[in-house]
């Protein structure tokens, strides 16, 4: 570049260029700018469209969380509480068991301009209820948690096939080069079932695996030497380190691994001059400390994953979940009301409900929410009926796989909204069923790609997160 350039062109750079690039270190600094993007690693290069949005925050409440108590009002169940399910397909249950049927236990109301039903489980997310875009007709294919959990992610019920976090880290690269593209914040409390499984690359090259972040502690494991280094000694060691992979990689070809583990270095380092700033959460006001409810319980640990989140993607992550939920056991700690939804749902919700509401008006404030997409999402819902096949009307509820609501915000959709429909009692999805093929070919098209042209070839088939299903909701959008 620099033949084209004169000496007075040389001068002029070296008088003004030095100030432009403390400049350009300033607004760095302030997050005003940022470090160079990656490009992705796909053939077919993105955008396949304009996109709406650009990046992802993933909300995923781990146990399968009741559509009957929270967003899909049915009040027939009033008048139908305790009396058997009348129907002429069985329902496929977990647990085998038909019980009577039980109204919702919290009280529903329409909410904002929109009119969306929600209910008194979530009483600050209603008031943000003209954001959301709710589809009330989700259906899967199995009610196991952890094969239904991988179906959400993946699109399938076997693990070994790539999330979504990281098909959009194949497929759109990343904003910055000093983070990840695909960042984790597993409940504080534990990880899901199945683990790392749920934020795993797949087939897809190592590099796009999930990275995990925990909103109190220390955020990253590992991102720093346990004692302090000499930097000359430290900038030795990895340059040494640098040399061996590379002259490895040259006398024994190829390897994804260790290909991976190479770019994993370079990025620790660039990660180690950023994140102890993305992640110093003493540097937001207390106000908005006190919106997210990051110092009081039970908010506190996902108050601070949310406003995390909200700074990963401000720094240019591309993609964030968060987990509300974590693996199964007794006592559970994550949305699988089968005893008791009462003190099941009441206590997992009053986790989130504040944090999640705190997110949205905090992204519409600041302008973030016309490019970015807050998706909220479980493995399935729960059934009408009690899992109890007496006579007494049970006080837990069982899986459902055959009807359950999810909804998102943000770019591109129709805010206020709600789509498709479950039968009278909220059991299964009749009115334009939504598969999660169709559920991530609609989240990729809002991304700017087409979910038929975002593969990869392996074991000689081009795959792809939609298989060879899935169409857009076109009615969603904007």
């Amino acid at each position: 570049m620099w033949t084209d350039y004169s000496r007075r062109d040389f001068l002029r750079f070296s008088t003004h260029g030095i100030g432009a690039i403390a400049i350009g270190e300033m607004l760095a600094r302030d997050g005003v700018v940022r470090a160079a993007a990656v490009a992705p690693e796909a053939d077919d290069p993105w955008p396949h469209h304009k996109a709406a949005a650009n990046r992802v925050i993933h909300i995923v409440a781990c146990g399968g969380f009741s559509q009957i108590d929270s967003f899909d009002f049915k009040p027939s169940l009033q008048m139908l509480h305790g009396k058997s399910m009348v129907s002429d397909e069985q329902p496929d249950v977990f647990f085998g068991k038909v019980g009577r049927l039980r109204k919702n236990d919290w009280e529903f109301h329409r909410r904002g301009e929109s009119g969306l039903w929600v209910s008194e489980l979530f009483p600050q997310l209603a008031k943000v209820a003209d954001e959301l875009t709710v589809i009330h007709s989700m259906f899967a294919e199995t009610s196991n948690h952890t094969p239904a959990t991988f179906q959400q992610g993946t699109g399938f019920r076997l693990n070994g096939f790539p999330t979504v976090g990281s098909w959009l880290s194949y497929g759109m690269g990343a904003e910055t080069d000093e983070l990840p593209a695909y960042v984790v914040f597993p409940d504080a409390r534990g990880v899901p079932a199945g683990g790392s499984i749920n934020w795993s690359n797949g087939f897809l090259p190592a590099r796009h695996q999930g990275v995990t972040v925990r909103s109190s502690g220390t955020p990253i494991q590992d991102l720093f030497a346990a004692e302090p280094l000499d930097p000359a000694t430290e900038s030795a060691s990895r340059e040494m380190l640098d040399l061996l992979n590379r002259r490895h990689l040259e006398l024994r070809g190829v390897s994804d691994r260790l290909s991976a583990r190479i770019r994993s270095y370079e990025l620790s380092r660039r990660m180690q001059a950023v994140v102890p700033e993305v992640t110093d959460l003493s540097l937001e006001t207390a106000a908005t400390h006190a919106m997210y409810g990051t110092e009081n319980e039970p908010t506190r640990d996902f108050g601070r994953s949310c406003l995390m989140a909200r700074r990963m993607i401000e720094y240019g992550v591309r993609y964030v979940q968060l987990f509300s939920g974590g693996a199964f056991g007794s006592p559970r700690i994550n949305w699988d009301g089968h005893e008791d939804m009462v003190r099941n749902h009441g206590r997992e919700a009053a986790r989130i409900d504040q944090p999640i509401a705190a997110l949205l008006a905090d992204l519409r404030a600041r302008g973030m929410l016309d490019d970015t997409l807050v998706v909220f999402t479980s493995e399935f819902g729960r059934t009408p009926f009690t899992q109890s096949a007496s006579d007494v009307v049970g006080t837990g509820r069982d899986h459902n796989q055959a009807g359950f609501t999810v909804w998102m915000a943000g770019a591109g959709l129709k805010s206020g909204y709600a789509y498709g429909a479950t039968d009278e009692v909220g059991w299964k999805a009749v009115e334009k069923p939504v598969h999660w093929h169709d559920f991530h070919a609609t989240l990729l098209h809002l991304l700017g790609l087409d979910h038929t042209r975002l593969t990869f070839y392996h074991n000689g088939i081009e795959r792809r997160l939609t298989n060879v299903h899935g169409n857009v909701i076109h009615e969603l959008l904007a």
